[in-house]
C-alpha cells in the first residue's frame, strides 16, 4: 500500500483516550454530599468494581405491536445465532464509536419480565388497555428482543432507552428524550393480575421487599418508610398514579417520584438527577453516572446501615470502561427532533416578555438554564458548599420532599435546561403538571387543585407550590411567553 495512503488512513482513524472509569479520588468527588451529610453514599472500591465481570453486550431486535409484526419474524428470530455486538477492536473511527455506543443504549440489562413480559407485549389487548406507544414503523422502543442462546428468545428491557425514548404523536422515535412509556402503571397492574394468581400476601412481600431500596435508614424524616404500612391495595394505587414520563427508579420515592429527564443536550448540563447530586464536569462523569444508575448504587453504603448488596468476585455484571465511553459519545451526539413551533410574532412578543420578567436570570441562554442549584425550603447549605457547589441564594419554594427525603436529597434542585420543552412532559420534578399551560395557571397554588400530571393516589387534589414567576402575567402575555418557550 502506498505510504501516502497509509498516512491518511492513520490520520482518519479515531484513537479515543478512555478514562478509567471507577477511581477512588474521582468517585468520591463525583457526588455533592446528601442534605443529612453523615448518610451519603461510600461507594465501593476500585478494586471491587473491576472485580465485577464485564457485561456482553448481544444484538437486539425490534419488538412489534402484534398487529404489525412482518410475517414469519418470530420463527426468525429463533433461528438467530447469538452475536456480540460491542468489540472495541473493530472500532475505526469516532462514528464507529457513536454507532457503539447507540448499541450500548439500547442493550437490556434484565431479561425477562420486569414491567411487562413476552405474553404481554405480544397480546394486542395489552396495548389497548395500557396506551403503550407505537413507533411509525410499529416498532415499540422501549425493549427488545435478545437471542443469547440459539432458539431461546428472550425480552430485553432495563437498557438506557427504557426510560429515555420518546414517541412523539407522529410515530417518530426520539432517543435520548424522556420516556412516555407508561412502565410504572403497567407494573402495578401486572401486580394486581399476579396477586390474583400467587395470592395478595405474597405479593405484599414482594412489594415492601423492593420498597426497601427507597428508604435511607438515619434520615430524620424519610416518607418512603410509608411503605411498610400500607396494604396491597394502596401500593398498587400508588405505583398506578405514576403516569409516563415518571418513575419511581431505583434509590428515588413512590410517593414522589422523579420526572424523567431529557438526554438530549446532557453534555451541556453540570449536574445530573434532580437534585443535582452528581456533578458533571465531561465525559468521564457521565460514565460514571451511568454505571452508577444501572449498576452501582446497589453496593452503596449510607451512614451505617449495610449496603443492599456486597461484590462477590465474579458475580453481577457491569458496562466496560469502554462500552461507557461508547456511551457518552453517543448521548452527546444526540440532537433534538425538528421543532415544528416557528419563531413566529407570537413567539417573538413571548421572548420580550421573557427578558422582561427576568426568566434569563436562570434560565439564561444560549442554554436556557445557568448551571446552577437553588436551595430548598429546610436546608441551608454551608458558605463552602455554597462557593463549591455554584448555589443560588434565591429559593423557588417548590416541594422539598424529594430533595429531603430520600437518597437523592441533597437538599437543592438543579435550575433545568428550558431547551426542548416543547416535546417533554410532564413538568416539574416529580411531573405534577402536563402541560406549559398547566404551568402557567396560578390555580396551581390553590389546595384544591388537581394536578394534570403525577398525582398521589392518596391526594388528588393538592396544590403545585413554588416558581411563581409569570403566573400573575396577562393571558395575552402567557400565551406569548408559552409560544416563544415552545421553540427552544
Amino acid at each position: 500500500m502506498p505510504i501516502d495512503v497509509i498516512l491518511l488512513l492513520a490520520a482518519t482513524v479515531f484513537q479515543p483516550e478512555i478514562p478509567k472509569v471507577w477511581t477512588e479520588e474521582a468517585v468520591r468527588e463525583l457526588e455533592v454530599p446528601l442534605a443529612q451529610t453523615e448518610l451519603s453514599p461510600r461507594h465501593i472500591s476500585e478494586a471491587d468494581y473491576y472485580g465485577i465481570p464485564e457485561r456482553k453486550v448481544y444484538r437486539t431486535y425490534p419488538v412489534y405491536h402484534p398487529d404489525r409484526e412482518p410475517e414469519g419474524y418470530w420463527q426468525w428470530l429463533h433461528e438467530r445465532e447469538p452475536e456480540i455486538a460491542f468489540d472495541p477492536a473493530q472500532l475505526r473511527t469516532r462514528e464507529d464509536w457513536i454507532a457503539a455506543g447507540d448499541r450500548v443504549f439500547h442493550a437490556p440489562v434484565s431479561f425477562g419480565p420486569v414491567f411487562f413480559g413476552e405474553r404481554e407485549v405480544r397480546d394486542p389487548k395489552f396495548f389497548e388497555a395500557t396506551g403503550m406507544p407505537v413507533a411509525a414503523d410499529g416498532t415499540v422502543p422501549f425493549a427488545s428482543w435478545v437471542v443469547r442462546e440459539k432458539g431461546k428468545v428472550e425480552l430485553g428491557s432495563m437498557g438506557c432507552n427504557t426510560c429515555h425514548t420518546r414517541v412523539l404523536d407522529d410515530g417518530t422515535v426520539v432517543p435520548g428524550a424522556p420516556s412516555n412509556n407508561p412502565a410504572d402503571r403497567q407494573g402495578a397492574r401486572m401486580l394486581g393480575q399476579a396477586a390474583r394468581f400467587m395470592g395478595p400476601e405474597k405479593i405484599l412481600d414482594q412489594i415492601r421487599n423492593f420498597a426497601l431500596q427507597f428508604e435511607l435508614p438515619g434520615l430524620k424524616q424519610d416518607l418512603n418508610r410509608r411503605a411498610r404500612t400500607m396494604s396491597l391495595d394502596e401500593l398498587i394505587a400508588a405505583g398506578q398514579a405514576i403516569p409516563a414520563g415518571v418513575t419511581a427508579r431505583a434509590f428515588t420515592s413512590m410517593f414522589v417520584p422523579p420526572q424523567i429527564p431529557d438526554l438530549i443536550g446532557v453534555a451541556e448540563r453540570h449536574f445530573l438527577d434532580h437534585t443535582g447530586l452528581v456533578r458533571q464536569q465531561g465525559p468521564a462523569d457521565l460514565m460514571r453516572y451511568s454505571t452508577l444508575v444501572q449498576d452501582m448504587m446497589g453496593y452503596a453504603r449510607y451512614g451505617d446501615a449495610e449496603p443492599m448488596r456486597k461484590p462477590e468476585p465474579g458475580k453481577g455484571a457491569r458496562h466496560s470502561d469502554a462500552q461507557l465511553y461508547a456511551l457518552a459519545l453517543y448521548l452527546y451526539s444526540l440532537q433534538p427532533p425538528p421543532n415544528p413551533h416557528p419563531f413566529d410574532d407570537a413567539a417573538r412578543r413571548g421572548k420580550e416578555v421573557f427578558e422582561k420578567q427576568g426568566c434569563g436570570s436562570c434560565h439564561a441562554a444560549p442554554l436556557y438554564t445557568n448551571n446552577k442549584l437553588t436551595p430548598v425550603e429546610g436546608f441551608e447549605p454551608s458558605q463552602a458548599d455554597r462557593k463549591k457547589f455554584n448555589v443560588m441564594n434565591r429559593r423557588v419554594g417548590t416541594d422539598p420532599r424529594y430533595a429531603l427525603q430520600t437518597k437523592k436529597g441533597t437538599g437543592y434542585y438543579k435550575v433545568p435546561s428550558l431547551k426542548g420543552v416543547w416535546y417533554r412532559g410532564p413538568l416539574e420534578h416529580n411531573g405534577s403538571v402536563a402541560t406549559l399551560e398547566d404551568w402557567f395557571d396560578a390555580a396551581r397554588l390553590r389546595d384544591d387543585y388537581v394536578p394534570t400530571g403525577f398525582k398521589p393516589a392518596d391526594a388528588p387534589t393538592h396544590a403545585v407550590k413554588g416558581h411563581e414567576f409569570g403566573l400573575d402575567l396577562p393571558a395575552q402575555e402567557k400565551a406569548d411567553l408559552i409560544a416563544f418557550l415552545r421553540t427552544l
